[in-house]
């Protein structure tokens, strides 16, 4: 029943309680002013009443607009807030409150979903705070997260993760930086026997540390790059300094004829005499060990050198005639006063330059015999029929001596 009807439907009973009043006041005598007085009263009463309960209708009907118009604002605010199209929740032909119901549920949903989205964004800010913090450490500046939380679109978040994935590429390729130039340190401090460990750490302690991220900011890697030129460098240069020790080795074998049981134990050291910086990868092939190892065997080879040149000398010398009498060379004596022993011996001349000489001679006197091939074969086929002529003729006389 609508409200319009039971107020006219309260006429009836308060007409009969009226009658009622006035029924009594007529027994007890009730005077017309004083009856008047208290009929003014009681319709101030009437309408005291009326207006409390007008006046409480409208303020619930204030409250359930502003409620109304708050909720429509905030469901506004939010779909800004995530770039998606306002809702316009209206029925018509109903109360107030049936609208405010039909607008919580839209709103409840749309908090739900700020939540998950201001979350999904926060935890892609936390990625992008932590990688950034570990490639870029001596000038991070601390990511601004959006504490007003104004821009919760999709746009927005799309943008923070396509940063954050950059990021996530950047840090894949220091990584894959750091790790290329630790093996490659650990190659040359393999080679030149050189801590590996220590040297690692000497350009950032988390490099050697388990369970610690390792740093890869642009210092650690170009601390690791200088390190890594260093020990090129220092393995270039024991290269070429063994490099040198081993051809001088080699020379002072060759000189002193040193038996190949001897040279073994430098097999894995001579074979690297022409090997170029990279192809020398063994482990301690370069260590100060090796170094220090060939230069005592140099200096032995040298020392014993100097003990041995006049034998040398000699032995040359008599290698120097059996070439000269094969290729029949005579009449050239002059030369051997230029390799005088007893010169050596007083000091007048130096026995390895003497030995250059000889060497010198040796190999002009091959070249020589080598352009007379065929002269010489003639020589020594004309000298055998000689010889054996010869040995024939004697063996007609000692033969003839017997028969007679």
């Amino acid at each position: 029943m609508s409200g319009g009807g039971q107020l006219l439907q309260m006429e009836t009973p308060c007409g009969a309680l009226m009658r009622e009043l006035q029924v009594i006041w007529d027994e007890i005598g009730e005077q017309g002013a004083a009856r008047d007085t208290m009929l003014l009263e009681l319709q101030q009463e009437c309408l005291d009443a009326y207006r409390r309960k007008v006046d409480q209708a409208s303020r619930c009907r204030a409250q359930l607009r502003q409620a109304i118009a708050d909720a429509q604002a905030e469901l506004a605010a939010l779909c800004s807030a995530m770039a998606e199209s306002p809702l316009l929740v209206r029925q018509k032909g109903c109360g107030l409150r049936e609208e405010l119901s039909a607008i919580v549920p839209y709103l409840e949903e749309m908090k739900k979903r700020k939540v998950e989205r201001w979350n999904q964004i926060l935890d892609v800010i936390g990625k992008i705070k932590k990688i950034s913090s570990e490639i870029r450490p001596a000038d991070f500046v601390p990511f601004k997260a959006p504490v007003d939380q104004s821009d919760l679109s999709c746009r927005r978040l799309e943008e923070l993760r396509m940063e954050l994935q950059s990021l996530e590429k950047e840090k894949s390729e220091r990584l894959k930086q750091v790790m290329d130039y630790l093996n490659t340190l650990h190659s040359l401090c393999k080679v030149l026997a050189v801590d590996f460990k220590q040297t690692i750490s000497d350009v950032h302690p988390s490099l050697d540390e388990d369970g610690v991220p390792m740093n890869i900011s642009n210092t650690t890697i170009e601390r690791l790059a200088l390190a890594i030129q260093r020990l090129r460098e220092t393995k270039i240069e024991r290269m070429q300094k063994l490099q040198d020790l081993s051809s001088t080795m080699l020379e002072l074998w060759n000189l002193m004829d040193t038996p190949i049981e001897e040279q073994q134990s430098f097999q894995n050291i001579t074979c690297n005499i022409a090997a170029s910086e990279p192809e020398i990868t063994e482990a301690n092939a370069l260590s100060i060990d090796v170094i220090n190892f060939v230069e005592a065997e140099v200096l032995r080879l040298e020392q014993l050198k100097v003990s041995k040149m006049k034998d040398l000398v000699l032995k040359k010398q008599t290698e120097l005639e059996e070439h000269r009498r094969r290729a029949h060379l005579v009449g050239d004596e002059h030369y051997a006063t230029q390799f005088n022993i007893e010169a050596i011996e007083a000091g007048a001349i130096d026995a390895s330059l003497l030995l250059e000489q000889i060497e010198a001679y040796i190999s002009t006197v091959k070249e020589d015999a080598f352009s007379r091939k065929d002269i010489l074969e003639r020589v020594e086929r004309w000298l055998n029929a000689c010889e054996e002529e010869a040995w024939l003729e004697d063996y007609s006389k000692v033969w003839l001596c017997l028969i007679t």
